[in-house]
C-alpha cells in the first residue's frame, strides 16, 4: 500500500477505534460469541474518492471502498492491499423490473462472462407485510428461487441486521458510540458486528449496498 494510504489509514484507526460499550445495547447477535467487530468509516482513503473505509478490532485497514465517478454503477470491494474481493453492479436492464443489485466475486469488466452469486432486490412494495424488511437477498442472479436473507431495520438510523430463513441476526449495523459520556459518532462512523461462521466480507457487501439504496 503506498505510504500516504497507510499514514490516512493509521489516522482513521486512531480516530475512531474505541471500545465498544456493549453491555446496555439490546441486540439479537451473541454476545457470549466471540463475533468479529469492524468500524466502518464513510470515507474513502483516497482524497478524490466516494467510498468506505474498514478497520479491524486491532485497528488495522481490513476493507477499503474508492468508488470512482466514472462508475456510478458500479462499486467494488477491496481487501486491505486493493485486491477486489466482490463488484457490485446494478444493471440499467434491471431496473425495469425492480431495484436489483448483482454480487460479482473478484472484478468484472464490460467483457467478462462471470455469473452473480446473490442478487439484492430492494423491498419496493407499496404496503408492506413486514414494514421492517429493507431487501431480500437471493442465491445466484435475479432467477434464483426464495431469498437466503432479509435485512431489517433503519439503515438511515444505522440500525439494521442482516437474518437467515430462521430468523437469526447473522451481522449487525449499530451506531458506534464513543466511552466518554456515550457521545456518538453520527451517521458517518459506525459498526459492523458479524457473527463467527458468517463471512465479514459479504457482511460488508450488504453495507455498501444499502447505502446505494437508502442514502
Amino acid at each position: 500500500m503506498p505510504p500516504f494510504l497507510k499514514s490516512r489509514s493509521r489516522i482513521a484507526a486512531h480516530h475512531y477505534h474505541e471500545q465498544d460499550q456493549h453491555q446496555d445495547c439490546q441486540t439479537n447477535i451473541d454476545e457470549k460469541a466471540s463475533y468479529n467487530s469492524l468500524t466502518v468509516w464513510r470515507k474513502s482513503l483516497i482524497f478524490s474518492c466516494n467510498g468506505f473505509t474498514v478497520i479491524g478490532s486491532d485497528g488495522s485497514l481490513v476493507y477499503r471502498v474508492d468508488n470512482y465517478s466514472s462508475r456510478p454503477n458500479q462499486i467494488m470491494l477491496m481487501d486491505a492491499h486493493g485486491f477486489p474481493i466482490f463488484t457490485i453492479s446494478r444493471p440499467k436492464k434491471l431496473r425495469l423490473v425492480g431495484n436489483y443489485w448483482l454480487i460479482y466475486e473478484g472484478e468484472v469488466g464490460k467483457e467478462s462472462s462471470n455469473k452473480p452469486i446473490f442478487c439484492v432486490r430492494k423491498n419496493m412494495s407499496i404496503i408492506k407485510a413486514k414494514p421492517s424488511v429493507l431487501a431480500y437477498v437471493y442465491g445466484g442472479g435475479v432467477s434464483g428461487e426464495g431469498f437466503k436473507y432479509t435485512v431489517e431495520g433503519s439503515y438511515a438510523r444505522r440500525s439494521c441486521k442482516i437474518m437467515d430463513e430462521s430468523r437469526r441476526a447473522l451481522s449487525e449495523i449499530k451506531k458506534k458510540v464513543a466511552m466518554k459520556r456515550g457521545a456518538s459518532f453520527g451517521v458517518e462512523v459506525f459498526n459492523l458486528l458479524v457473527q463467527p461462521g458468517f463471512d465479514s466480507r459479504f457482511a460488508m457487501a450488504i453495507v455498501l449496498l444499502l447505502d446505494q439504496m437508502f442514502s
